[in-house]
C-alpha cells in the first residue's frame, strides 16, 4: 500500500496536516496528491524549455539520490522508471526535487507534487505536499557521458544518473578544501593562448576548454568541511590531491548549479578511484655538462614587515599577516629554494623595502645561509610597487661581473634587474635579468588597458610597452659586461603566444622554455588551465649555452590549501600544512642549466 513520507521533525512524530501546514507558504494551494499508477507529468515534459515554469505539476518518479538537510543540497533526484522513460533526443529525464525538510531513500517510486522553478541555472520542482511512497527497490539505469561535452549533451541527462566510462584527469583543486570540489577534464587543459594565438584561436581553445570541464562534487553546501573525501579517506599535506593525477569510476547525479555543471556522488555507491598519476617530485638533477644553474622563482608575496612602523601590520602587506605565518612561509620557501641546488636565483614578488639588512630579501637569502649574497643595484627600493624583484647567488660559486643595473618600465611594470655573473671554476659569463611585468587583474584597467575579449586579458597594452623598454635598456649592456650572453627571467604574465613574449622574440630573445621543456611545459594552473607566465628568454649569445630548461612542480598542481596560511575566512587545518617545499608558493620555479665553458657553443 503507498505510503507518505514524512518531513525530518527532529524525534517528533506529527501528524501528516501539521506536517502540510509547514510547508513553504510560497506554494500552490494544498491538496491531496493523486494515488501511484494515476496520470502524471513526464519529467521530459518539465525538462523541454521548462514550458512548464511557474505551474504546479505531479511526478512519479523513481528517487536516484538523496541530499535533503540543512548542510546537503536541501532535496533530493528524481528520474523518470526506466519503461517510462521517454528518451525524448536532448531532453532529460531526471529531476531535482527541492525540499528541504523531506526524506527520500533511493530506489523508491515517489509521487510527488510542487512548482516547477528555475534556481541557480537548472529546473527543479518545490515541493508542496508529502511525497507518497509508490514501491521500493526500483533500479534506473545510468546515463553514459563522455568529455568533452557540450551543453547540449550535458542538459539532455540534467538531473539524472550518469556514469563516465573515461579515464579523467583532475584539473583543479582551487575549491576543494573550500567545498570539497574538483574539477575533471579528459586530458590536462591548457590555457588558450599557451597554445593558441590571441583572438579567434585562442576563444576556439577557450571553447574546447570550457566543454572538457566537468566538477566532482561532495553532495554538500558546507564551506570548509572537516573531512574533505578526495582523495580517500581524506585529504591532508601528506596525502594530497594534485593536479594531472587521474579518476575512473566516476558516475554521480548529473546537475548544473551556481553556473557550472557538476556531479554529485550517491550516498552509498561505488566510489571513484583516484590514482596518484602526477606524484609529488624529487628535486631535479643538474645537467651532466651543467657549470652554472639559474633558477627563477616567484615567491607569492614575501613580506617580512621590515623598513616601516607597521610592520607586518601594514595595509601594503600582501604576504604573512604575523610572525607565526611569516615563520611557516619561511620554512616552506627555504626548503625549496635550497632545493633548488642553483648558484644564481631570480626572485620575484618580494616586500619592495631595500637591500639593508630588515629587507626582505636580505632575511631570505640569510635563511640560505653565509655563502648568500644579494645582488643591490645601489638604489633605496626598486620603484615605488610594494612588490619587487630580487636576485641571490652563491658566492661560493659565482662573482658578479661588472656593475648590477636596473631601469624604470612604465607605471604598471615592476623594475627589472640585471646582473652578469661568471662561476668561479671559469667560463663564459652570462646576464641574468629577472623580470615582473604587470598583471593580467583588472582593476583600474579601461580603455586599451581593458580585456579585450582576446585571450590576453587585461593590460596587454601596458605589457608590450614593458617589453619593449626592456628589450631597448638591454641594448645598452646595462651591466657594463659586453659579449656575454643574456637571459630575461621571470614572471611575465603572459602565456608563450602572447603578443609580449612575441615582441621579445622579434628582439632577438628565444623562447627557451618551448625549446627544451616541450609542448606541455607549464608552471602555473589558473581555473584549472596549464600554462607558464614565467619564462626564460635567450638571445643569441647565451642560447646555445642552455643546455636544459625545466619547471619544477612542487606548486602549481598542489591544492591552494597547503599554503603557510590558510585563505581568509578559513579555518587552520593542522593536517594541511607541512614545512616543506609542496605548495611554498603559487608558480613553479624554473631551473635553467648552462654550460659555459670555453668549449661550450
Amino acid at each position: 500500500m503507498p505510503t507518505r513520507l514524512r518531513p525530518l521533525t527532529g524525534n517528533l512524530r506529527v501528524p501528516v496536516l501539521t506536517v502540510l501546514l509547514c510547508l513553504p507558504a510560497a506554494g500552490p494551494a494544498l491538496g491531496a496528491v493523486q494515488p501511484c499508477g494515476a496520470p502524471a507529468t513526464a519529467i521530459a515534459q518539465v525538462q523541454d524549455g521548462s514550458a512548464l515554469s511557474g505551474r504546479v505539476v505531479e511526478v512519479e518518479a523513481v528517487v536516484t539520490a538523496d541530499f535533503s538537510g540543512e548542510r546537503g543540497l536541501r532535496g533530493f533526484f528524481v528520474q523518470q522508471a526506466d519503461a517510462r522513460r521517454q528518451q525524448r533526443p536532448g531532453i532529460s529525464d531526471g529531476l531535482f526535487v527541492y525540499a528541504p525538510r523531506a526524506v527520500a531513500r533511493a530506489g523508491d517510486l515517489v509521487r510527488v507534487s510542487g512548482r516547477i522553478e528555475e534556481k541557480f541555472g537548472q529546473t527543479q520542482l518545490t515541493l508542496s505536499e508529502a511525497p507518497t511512497v509508490c514501491a521500493s527497490g526500483i533500479p534506473v539505469t545510468p546515463a553514459t557521458l563522455t568529455l568533452p561535452a557540450g551543453d547540449a549533451d550535458l542538459r539532455a541527462r540534467a538531473g539524472m544518473l550518469v556514469t563516465l566510462p573515461q579515464t579523467l584527469t583532475v584539473s583543479d583543486t582551487h575549491e576543494l578544501a573550500r567545498y570539497g570540489m574538483l574539477a575533471l577534464s579528459f586530458g590536462r587543459p591548457f590555457a588558450p593562448t599557451q597554445v593558441a594565438l590571441p583572438g579567434a584561436a585562442a576563444a576556439q581553445a577557450a571553447a574546447a576548454n570550457s566543454r572538457n570541464r566537468l566538477l566532482l562534487d561532495d553532495g554538500s553546501t558546507r564551506q570548509y568541511p572537516q573531512v574533505v573525501p578526495y582523495p580517500p579517506p581524506q585529504l591532508a599535506a601528506t596525502h594530497p590531491l594534485r593536479v594531472g593525477d587521474t579518476v575512473s569510476g566516476v558516475a554521480g547525479v548529473l546537475e548544473k548549479r551556481h553556473g557550472q555543471w557538476r556531479l554529485q556522488p550517491v550516498r552509498g555507491a561505488r566510489a571513484p578511484a583516484f590514482q596518484a598519476a602526477n606524484p609529488r617530485p624529487g628535486a631535479p638533477a643538474r645537467h651532466p655538462a651543467a657549470t652554472l644553474r639559474v633558477a627563477a622563482f616567484n615567491l607569492q608575496n614575501y613580506f617580512n614587515g621590515g623598513g616601516g612602523s607597521e610592520g607586518l601590520a601594514s595595509a601594503d602587506n600582501r604576504g604573512a599577516r604575523s610572525a607565526a605565518a611569516l615563520a611557516r612561509q619561511e620554512a616552506k620557501l627555504a626548503a625549496a629554494l635550497r632545493a633548488l641546488d642553483a648558484d644564481v636565483i631570480g626572485l620575484m614578488e618580494l616586500q619592495n623595502n631595500g637591500f639593508g639588512p630588515g629587507s626582505a630579501v636580505r632575511q631570505l637569502a640569510a635563511r640560505l645561509g653565509s655563502d648568500w649574497r644579494v645582488v643591490d643595484p645601489g638604489t633605496p627600493a626598486l620603484g615605488g610597487d610594494a612588490i619587487a624583484v630580487g636576485l641571490l647567488y652563491n658566492a661560493r660559486a659565482t662573482e658578479i661581473v661588472g656593475r648590477a643595473a636596473t631601469t624604470w618600465l612604465g607605471a604598471r611594470s615592476r623594475q627589472p634587474l640585471a646582473a652578469t655573473f661568471r662561476a668561479r671554476a671559469g667560463g663564459a659569463p652570462v646576464t641574468v635579468v629577472v623580470n615582473h611585468l604587470k598583471s593580467k587583474n583588472c582593476m583600474e584597467a579601461g580603455g586599451a588597458q581593458a580585456d579585450q575579449g582576446d585571450g590576453q586579458g587585461c593590460w596587454n597594452p601596458a605589457r608590450m610597452q614593458a617589453a619593449g623598454a626592456l628589450a631597448d635598456w638591454l641594448a645598452t649592456v646595462p651591466t657594463g659586461a659586453p659579449g656575454a650572453g643574456v637571459l630575461v627571467t621571470g614572471d611575465l604574465n603572459s602565456y608563450a603566444m602572447e603578443d609580449p613574449v612575441r615582441l621579445l622574440a622579434r628582439r632577438g630573445y628565444a623562447d627557451m622554455v618551448a625549446k627544451l621543456a616541450g609542448p606541455h611545459a607549464y608552471s602555473y594552473v589558473y581555473n584549472g588551465q596549464a600554462g607558464y607566465l614565467d619564462h626564460v628568454l635567450a638571445d643569441a649569445a647565451a642560447a646555445g649555452h642552455v643546455v636544459a630548461v625545466q619547471a619544477w612542480h612542487i606548486n602549481a598542481d598542489e591544492p591552494a590549501a597547503f599554503s603557510y596560511a590558510p585563505a581568509p575566512g578559513a579555518p587552520s587545518v593542522p593536517a594541511y600544512y607541512a614545512p616543506d617545499a609542496y605548495r611554498s608558493s603559487d608558480h613553479d620555479p624554473l631551473l635553467i642549466d648552462l654550460s659555459l665553458t670555453s668549449t661550450s657553443p
